[in-house]
């Protein structure tokens, strides 16, 4: 039995040692199939790692051009940053939480460039270059300049300046003063505001000596003249006139929101006012005379004048006849004598002749007036006023819509008539509807759903990632890694209390098979659970089995010196 005990192995005493034992026990099919069940294992859990590590991208530029697209790639490629080309290399991807600091970056390179040159053109002057090549050179470094400014603004994506800067002349007549047209294209959706216009116009006019901004030309690259200038008929409205409407507009709004909100609720009415402005620029002059002065009128100037003469007037028939004097009679008198009047003397003597003549000039009664008329004069208002019914409660509290009675119309409108200042002699009209309001025109059933919202759909795909990695980390577990483990791995090791209970019957057993009761316990069972035991429980063991069995004991002794003799023998 020596023999036999020293030829057998030496059950491993630690895990490793096990689980090397298990490995070598297997055939090499099952070798083969557990090496690639493992490896395919690993492989799925690196790729589904770097897809959840895989970083998002957000555009860096836009609408490039090839020259500037393979600047920008080459210094991408330099720092080593991943990036994506998209339509057609005009669009160019880099990761997300990059873009900002990349796009400063690339600023500060002068990328990208908008496929224009700047001042940085007259750095490659050359020696004995002709006058006429220095000033295309500047014209075209100033348009690129210039077109690099406008761009700068969000809305514009790209930019072209052409100037017409005329030759200069020493005759005044002949000077011509230069002129610029200036071409947008805008980004999708965006448009500019007529400040952001004007403002632009007046960059490029600012820029180039002695050009009016009223020859500078601004359209988009749909060909909408968006400068457009000064007209001096004023047949058309500006856009400051406009604006003015508006506001005035807003204003008769906002005092009618002020009134009625309290007592309808900012939700149960709309209103609308339509203001006619009257935008003529009018002067008038008028001079007034009454036609009859008062009777305390004061006179201004008076003159009398009075004429007496004693000569006597002329008598007598009319004619050349009665006017010569009469001739010496040669026959008979003819003709009645006239009689001759002496003339009078002394103070009894009685004027013959009189005329007397006054005139009396009075102050005139005049009115001179100027009138000057003020722009945007509102010569008519037209108010429309909608409202909604009123909510009540019927006996088994339910909510329901009721009209507004008569009276409460007619009061509504009273209000309003002394909020907007109402004035029938200018033809003003308010009309005001009571009517029910539709569940559409509620504000929030027009919000964008949950669902929809794009924070919300990138805090889900991130946790899709990360659920996605667990998933495949529990499946190849399970299905992997688990069952590998339990084909190699060694038993669990017992508690001390269970494997000192556990061991009982085992030794008991023992005994009893060695005495000849029939049981039957494998050596290599037993050895294992030997091997794992310490010397003090084997000795602890060993004095139990000699109480409870000794003539176990005393037999197995007597076959260990049997055999013992035996072999000195």
């Amino acid at each position: 039995m020596a023999d036999e005990a020293e030829a057998s192995p030496s059950p491993p005493s630690s895990p490793v040692q096990v689980v090397i034992a298990n490995f070598n026990n297997l055939s090499p099919k099952q070798k083969m199939a557990g090496g690639a069940a493992l490896a395919l294992a690993i492989a799925l859990l690196v790729g589904v790692w770097l897809w959840t590590q895989q970083p998002e991208y957000s555009v860096l530029f836009s609408s490039i051009d090839e020259k500037d697209g393979g600047a920008i790639i080459t210094a991408l490629q330099q720092q080593n940053i991943p990036f994506r080309v998209e339509n057609g290399g005009a669009t160019i991807l880099v990761p997300s939480q990059r873009a900002n600091e990349l796009r400063l970056t690339m600023a500060s390179q002068g990328l990208p460039r908008g496929g224009s040159i700047g001042f940085e053109l007259l750095d490659n002057e050359k020696l004995g270059q002709s006058q006429f090549h220095e000033q295309v050179n500047y014209q075209r470094a100033l348009e690129g300049e210039l077109a690099r400014t406008i761009q700068s603004i969000g809305s514009v994506a790209g930019a072209r300046v052409h100037l017409a800067i005329p030759k200069q002349t020493a005759f005044l007549r002949d000077e011509q003063k230069p002129t610029a047209s200036v071409v947008l294209a805008l980004r999708p959706g965006r448009k500019l505001e007529p400040a952001q216009v004007a403002g632009i116009v007046n960059l490029v006019a600012a820029s180039v000596p002695e050009l009016p901004p009223d020859q500078v030309s601004v359209i988009d690259q749909n060909g909408n003249l968006l400068a457009r200038p000064p007209k001096n008929n004023g047949a058309q409205l500006d856009d400051t006139q406009l604006d003015y409407v508006h506001n005035v507009e807003a204003g008769y709004i906002d005092r009618i929101q002020t009134i009625l909100t309290p007592m309808l609720g900012s939700n149960n009415f709309r209103a609308q006012v339509m203001a006619d402005v009257d935008f003529d620029n009018a002067e008038q002059t008028s001079e007034t005379y009454k036609p009859n002065p008062a009777p305390n009128t004061a006179i201004r100037s008076q003159q009398t004048a009075e004429n007496i003469s004693n000569n006597p007037g002329p008598v007598g028939v009319p004619g050349a006849l009665s006017n010569q004097p009469p001739v010496p009679a040669t026959a008979p008198i003819t003709n009645p004598a006239v009689p001759a009047s002496a003339p009078q003397s002394g103070p009894a003597a009685v004027p013959l002749n009189s005329s007397k003549t006054a005139t009396t000039n009075y102050e005139l009664d005049k009115t001179v007036q100027h009138v000057k008329r003020a722009v945007g004069q509102v010569k008519r208002l037209s108010v429309a006023l909608v409202v909604n019914h009123r909510a009540e409660k019927d006996a088994k509290g339910n909510v329901k819509a009721v009209a507004l009675t008569e009276d409460e119309v007619q009061k509504i409108t009273a209000i309003v008539r002394e909020a907007v200042g109402y004035d029938e002699k200018r033809g003003d009209t308010i009309n005001v509807t009571n009517t029910a309001f539709t569940e559409d025109a509620k504000a929030e059933d027009l919000a964008l759903p949950w669902y929809k919202d794009p924070e919300i759909i990138a805090m889900l795909k991130e946790g899709a990632r990360w659920l996605a990695l667990a998933l495949v980390v529990l499946i190849v577990y399970k299905k992997v890694i688990k069952p590998l483990l339990k084909s190699v791995a060694p038993p669990e090791p017992e508690k001390p209390e269970e494997e000192d209970e556990s061991m009982e019957p085992a030794m008991a057993n023992e005994g009893e098979g060695e005495a000849g009761d029939g049981l039957d316990i494998p050596p290599e069972v037993l050895e294992l659970e030997l091997a794992k035991m310490s010397y003090e429980k084997k000795l602890t063991r060993a004095r139990d089995l000699a109480q409870k069995d000794p003539r176990a004991v005393a037999q197995l002794i007597k076959e260990w010196l049997g055999g013992g003799g035996g072999e000195r023998h």
